[in-house]
């Protein structure tokens, strides 16, 4: 989960990778460093500890000089953060960034070891470094010695490689983590996420699984894990999609949060009619594949895991599929049982996460019905690997805790569902009218529910100096209340846990006491009367209320109950919608508590590694 940015340019590059590693800090930020190679082979490298801003002031106040070079922020895996474990590594005359884990990292170091290399690292790049350098001596050609080098390497990796004595190239080699080339006049590119190239082009090359590019600042030349050489389309990129201006927003969460009724309207344009889900826009065969789905496997982590648990409901309630929600790191790892026609259904952001990705190999390799991935990347990985894609079209999300991928994902399966169910003639038309109308009217009903900004703000005092907080939710919003849990913790570090309310008389009632507040999501729904049972446990207990809840509910304040009451929405679309007051309490607290909202400690945004 580490940020990467190169250059082969005849101009100088440090700022521009500078800059690039500023735009992937979200993907680590640990440590930093940066390694250039000047026209007459002059060559530097400079690693800090800490934020990119360190490492540029640094490198600023040196006036490096050079149009060949690497750069990467780094999310630690193997070792602690330091800048001796900060990449760029060296290796005599290699210089390497990794993103990704070698597995087998141990028995390499082992026998390099024994050749006499010396380690001046944790980490488990250094051994890619010492084995490259190793095989480039004997073979003197530094693209023979990765491709050497490159099977005997177990888990999953995206390098960047030059040799500090040739300034006219560099290497790159994937497998299991994204890398992007990004097309100049003159000069080309290589990043982890084309992001980091925004500034620099808008043509980009995505490599394959198991390709190895060889870079110069005129020619590209790409071999796939065969050895040949091959072709990869040029795709240009969408300026307005890919835009990652903060604006007059304080921090990108915030951005991203009050972007979302417009992320919902692009998710639905061009997929409703006024009556209908157009099964279509799933794919030109969706609609036969549809018709003989029996079970749905759904495959996601985090965020997305949540939006399948939601989704689970649908599937069984609406559409009358039976569904199973499974997190990717667990699925994986077990013998698990393909049912007949099942559609393997993966959920993803950035549509490179890697055991997500894992997943969806080992499910194409058995025997699923089909494969479909509901993605906001569209030349990710999941999504070139999948049979069926829908894209969000959420637009670029930069805070590390998602907010705008979340409830698009869940409007995108709320239509998924609505379009099985038709195809399975177990949805009549009248039902998927009334979801349809309540798509349409969801985008406004969220603008509805941002205007309750400044109350929530008030709101958050109540975590001033709380440490533990409970979420509670019924039926559909009992995953909504685990996404709201997960936004707290993740943001503001207070412990946060969701539970189905029933579940309360089952343990969570013997931590409930005034130091801790339940948060409670409370629709005017069938479950609402189970709810308020629930309501009451925790109030005779003395714990302190803060309820989530529509105004046709009447629910009464009292000194131990803080009420938000939100417009009444259609219960169909509510997961959706009360989410959105769940992110911005998340980000309220977040502030009171002072911590870094984009980039919250230990995390990053995207998981490409186990």
């Amino acid at each position: 989960m580490c940020g990467i940015i190169a250059a082969v340019a005849k101009r100088d590059v440090a700022d521009i990778l500078l800059e690039g590693l500023q735009r992937l800090e979200y993907r680590g930020y640990d440590s930093a460093g940066i390694a250039i190679i000047d026209s007459e082979a002059n060559f530097t490298r400079h690693r800090r500890l800490g934020k990119v801003q360190i490492l540029a002031d640094d490198v600023k106040e040196q006036n490096i000089k050079g149009g060949t070079g690497i750069a990467h922020t780094r999310w630690a895996t193997h070792g602690v953060p330091s800048e001796n474990n900060a990449h760029p590594h060296l290796s005599r005359q290699i210089a390497l960034v990794h993103n990704g884990i070698i597995e087998n990292h141990q028995a390499l170091r082992e026998d390099l070891i024994k050749k006499g290399y010396l380690f001046e690292s944790e980490t488990d790049t250094e051994v890619i470094a010492h084995l490259i350098d190793a095989e480039f001596e004997r073979s003197g050609s530094l693209f023979d010695a990765v491709q050497t080098c490159i099977p005997k390497l177990k888990g999953s990796y995206a390098i960047v490689i030059f040799d500090i004595t040739d300034p006219s190239r560099i290497i790159a080699a994937r497998s299991g983590s994204p890398i992007v080339v990004g097309l100049g006049n003159g000069e080309n590119f290589v990043a982890s996420d084309q992001l980091a190239l925004l500034h620099l082009t808008q043509r980009f090359m995505f490599l394959e699984e198991g390709d190895i590019a060889e870079i110069t600042d005129k020619e590209i030349h790409v071999f796939n894990n065969l050895g040949d050489l091959v072709q990869r389309e040029i795709q240009e990129s969408n300026p307005e999609q890919d835009i990652c201006e903060k604006g007059p927003f304080r921090h990108f969460m915030q951005k991203e949060i009050f972007e979302q009724p417009k992320a919902l309207l692009n998710t639905i344009q061009g997929r409703l009619s006024e009556t209908q889900v157009i099964t279509p826009s799933f794919g030109t065969d969706a609609a036969s594949i549809f018709s003989k789905i029996e079970h749905i496997q759904i495959v996601a982590c985090g965020t997305s895991y949540n939006a399948g648990l939601t989704a689970k409901y649908w599937f069984e309630s609406l559409s009358r599929v039976s569904c199973d929600v499974e997190i990717a790191s667990e699925f994986r790892y077990r013998h698990f049982i393909a049912r007949p026609n099942t559609l393997f259904l993966t959920l993803s952001q950035s549509g490179e996460t890697a055991d997500t990705l894992a997943a969806l190999r080992l499910a194409k390799e058995k025997d699923f019905l089909c494969t479909m991935s509901i993605c906001n990347v569209a030349r990710s990985s999941l999504v070139r690997e999948s049979d069926i894609v829908f894209l969000t079209h959420a637009g670029r999300e930069i805070g590390v805790a998602s907010t705008k991928a979340f409830t698009t994902q869940l409007i995108a399966l709320l239509m998924l569902v609505t379009s099985i169910g038709k195809e399975k003639k177990h949805l009549d038309d009248k039902t998927e009218l009334s979801i349809v109308q309540a798509l349409h009217a969801l985008p406004q009903h969220i603008e509805e529910a941002l205007t309750f900004d400044k109350e929530i703000e008030k709101l958050a005092k109540n975590f001033t100096n709380k440490q533990h907080s409970l979420f509670l939710g019924r039926g559909a919003l009992y995953p909504i209340a685990m996404e709201a849990a997960l936004k707290l913790k993740e943001i503001s570090y207070i412990h946060a846990e969701a539970y189905a309310a029933g579940e309360l008389k089952h343990g969570p009632l013997a931590l409930v006491d005034a130091q801790m507040p339940v948060v409670v999501i409370a629709p005017n729904n069938d479950l609402l009367d189970k709810l308020k049972s629930n309501i009451e446990e925790v109030r005779a207990r003395g714990g302190e209320l803060i309820l989530f809840t529509d105004k046709t509910t009447a629910f009464q304040k009292d000194k131990n109950i803080k009420i938000i009451a939100l417009p009444y929405v259609n219960e169909l679309i509510a997961p959706i919608y009360f989410t959105v007051p769940m992110q911005l309490l998340a980000y309220h607290v977040a502030l009171i508590k002072g911590t870094d909202v984009d980039q919250p400690r230990n995390l990053a945004k995207a998981v490409t590694v186990e």
